[in-house]
């Protein structure tokens, strides 16, 4: 039998550290989405001609676009790797382990020689580096987050879990911020050496974050499934199988559920940026400033909308998200074309700041609780990156193919992501609600491993 929230044991926190594990979690998220949107910022800007420079202009924006895609054909099998390593040996140990490959990833793109100095290498190498910053990557924010929810008290599940997508949008604001200042250089200074920069600070947030990750204690989640693992002397081999088979229909909900946060949360910052500078000709660091603010907002509404989660239900508030984003799609571009600095603010704001963050905030805590502890870990890092390819990683490459094919306007991209925000509501729509679920209930009483929708049927 599910226990509900009230009957459940004492609060996972009890004894530990509730500001290291916070800590932890956060500046894990922030350098995993710095990296990630440092490069994305560069792909937008300046990899098409310093290192696909035999193409035109167009055509170089689009292929670096395109590498930024090819990250996340790493992170499903980073989610395999890294997940199973989780189920088996604990939380801990991978997210050390993350934390150095994409700081170290990141840091050497930094350092690249440019297709003017070493020709094909240059861009083999940079695609390299980004297939090892997606590997690594395809488990840094999973276990972030169940290093949140697996020690969170009860009834506050969604709140904690926010402090992982909080460094989401403190990870991607310092991006922005450092794009914006490195931009202020001279033209020349900023295409020869300013743009590394950004890449090598990441090493700052690299020895903060090992320092932190070093002194954490394991989740007393997972403590106890290791516990009864030794007490049954039975170790679950493939905790990813065990995820897709017992829990099929949770499993389909992320993928739809990832749709739309993942792929409109790189559409509209990634594919708005490329096209309010590049097609539209607007300034480039008044560009990053207004992306910027427009994190600064999502930073706050991540822990409302969490924190709403945790009172009213995932589902509600995810679906707004899905649905306020998909109506935004048309006003978007419109207020992008005003190429008021003031407008492209607000559209930067409302895509990021409402829509993004109120599917965002709460998907740490859902995807946590659509999944059992002893697969829990390789369930959650697997369907989240997976939806990774579906949706983040072709979003603003497809975007660019889009507008080049619509001679640069940008009514299909619109199409396309009302698309994915009503699939994403569909999605969580049809799936369970489990905010009042016991995130240890497979651990009690006989309901091992017994899939959540089952057990809500249940205890219905």
């Amino acid at each position: 039998m599910h226990a509900s929230a009230g009957t459940a044991a004492a609060g996972p926190v009890e004894g530990r550290a509730p500001m290291r594990v916070i800590s932890a979690s956060l500046i894990g998220s922030a350098l995993e989405w710095y990296d990630f949107f440092i490069y994305g910022s560069a792909a937008a800007i300046v990899f098409g001609p310093l290192f696909f420079a035999d193409f035109d202009p167009a055509t170089g924006t689009l292929v670096a676009l395109a590498t930024f895609g090819v990250g996340f054909l790493a992170r499903p099998l980073g989610g395999i790797f890294f997940g199973h390593l989780g189920d088996r040996l604990g939380r801990k140990p991978v997210l050390v382990i993350t934390l150095i490959l994409v700081g170290a990833g990141t840091a050497l793109i930094g350092v690249l020689p440019t297709y003017a100095q070493i020709g094909v290498w240059a861009p083999i190498l940079l695609v390299t580096l980004r297939l090892v910053q997606g590997f690594a990557a395809g488990a840094e924010y999973s276990g972030a987050v169940l290093l949140l929810v697996e020690n969170a008290p009860e009834g506050r599940r969604g709140l904690w879990g926010s402090f992982a997508p909080m460094g989401v949008s403190v990870g991607m604001m310092l991006a922005s911020g450092a794009f914006a200042l490195v931009s202020a250089l001279p033209e020349e200074a900023f295409m020869s050496w300013g743009w590394r920069l950004p890449f090598l600070a990441s090493l700052l947030l690299v020895a903060v974050g090992f320092w932190v990750r070093l002194k954490l204690a394991e989740t007393a989640v997972f403590e106890e499934v290791q516990a009864k693992r030794n007490a049954e002397a039975k170790v679950e081999k493939a905790p990813l199988i065990a995820a897709i088979v017992r829990e099929p229909r949770n499993f389909l909900v992320v993928l739809g559920a990832r749709l739309a946060e993942n792929g409109l949360g790189y559409l509209f910052p990634v594919f708005g940026l490329s096209y309010v500078v590049n097609t539209l000709g607007f300034d480039r660091q008044t560009a990053l400033t207004s992306l910027m603010m427009g994190y600064v907002v999502q930073l706050v509404m991540i822990v409302a909308f969490s924190a709403l989660s945790d009172r009213v239900g995932r589902r509600p508030v995810y679906m707004f998200g899905a649905l306020f984003s998909a109506a935004l799609a048309f006003p978007f571009f419109a207020m992008l074309h005003t190429l008021d600095p003031f407008w492209v603010t607000i559209a930067f704001v409302l895509a990021l700041g409402i829509g993004n963050a109120a599917m965002f905030g709460p998907q740490a805590a859902y995807f946590s609780e659509l999944f059992g502890p002893k697969h829990r870990f390789s369930g959650f890092a697997f369907a989240r990156e997976l939806g990774s390819i579906i949706a983040g990683g072709p979003a603003p490459a497809l975007s660019a193919a889009l507008v080049a094919w619509a001679s640069g306007s940008s009514w299909p991209v619109a199409i396309y992501a009302i698309v994915l925000g009503v699939v994403t509501a569909f999605s969580v729509w049809a799936g369970p609600e489990t905010y009042k679920d016991d995130i240890r209930a497979e651990l009690a009483g006989g309901a091992v491993d017994e899939p959540p929708l089952r057990r809500a049927a249940v205890a219905a």
